[in-house]
């Protein structure tokens, strides 16, 4: 239990109630319990002491008449990392999907090298948004930094993009996150319905694009199905 913010409670609710009574201040309570008259005006506004004796509190409880429940518990103030229970957490849990955000950045430009697979952190999304989606799990999932400016106006250096990492064929148009000798690189990835080969291309124009590839030649990671950006 969090006892500090217990006793800030306490005093932020026993302030509260002197303020707003017609026939009291801090004086009059600090007499009230056979304290010297800055006594009540010290705790409430600089925490000393830290906690009222039992007695005292007794004798406020009793003149304001109200109950010990008026000021909470200290159940109520769980330590810090233990807000939230189990329940809550199963809760969550039921409804959404934490995906892991990789510490590697696709290249939209010259490409950059993979050099570890860290998990930098976690994304939270709803279920029922992947299922509208995608039937990947959360082991199939990533996200991942975009670097570069080749994917300019869609995606931005730094953008978070959401890969699903089942679909790993080229079956529709789309954004795609392929790996290139070392490199990891995102490209728009189109494939012609008659000649059943692929362009690979930047939305940004300065950018080269590559017509003619064989489907099969490209090692798919993934399709981008949502991206994230800083404002």
């Amino acid at each position: 239990m969090d006892y500090n913010r217990y006793y800030t409670q306490v005093r932020q609710k026993l302030d509260h109630l002197i303020r707003t009574s017609s026939h009291d201040d801090y004086a009059s309570i600090s007499a009230l319990i056979g304290r010297n008259h800055a006594y009540m005006q010290q705790f409430i506004k600089r925490g000393v002491p830290k906690c009222l004796k039992d007695d005292d509190m007794d004798k406020i409880i009793k003149h304001f008449g109200i109950s010990m429940n008026y000021f909470g518990s200290p159940d109520d103030f769980p330590n810090p990392g233990q807000e939230y229970s189990d329940q809550q957490v199963d809760d969550f849990d039921e409804e959404y999907i934490r995906v892991n955000v990789y510490d590697i950045e696709a290249a939209a430009g010259a490409g950059a090298i993979v050099e570890n697979n860290i998990i930098a952190n976690k994304l939270a999304f709803k279920k029922s948004w992947i299922r509208s989606s995608s039937n990947a799990t959360n082991n199939d999932l990533a996200v991942i930094t975009v670097s570069g400016d080749s994917m300019n106006p869609t995606l931005f250096d730094g953008d978070h993009i959401l890969v699903d990492m089942t679909i790993t064929s080229i079956k529709s148009d789309g954004i795609y996150v392929i790996r290139n000798d070392d490199m990891i690189l995102v490209k728009r990835i189109s494939l012609n319905p008659v000649s059943k080969l692929c362009t690979i291309k930047s939305d940004n124009g300065f950018y080269e694009s590559w017509e003619g590839c064989k489907p099969s030649d490209l090692d798919i990671l993934g399709r981008v199905i949502w991206m994230g950006r800083n404002i």
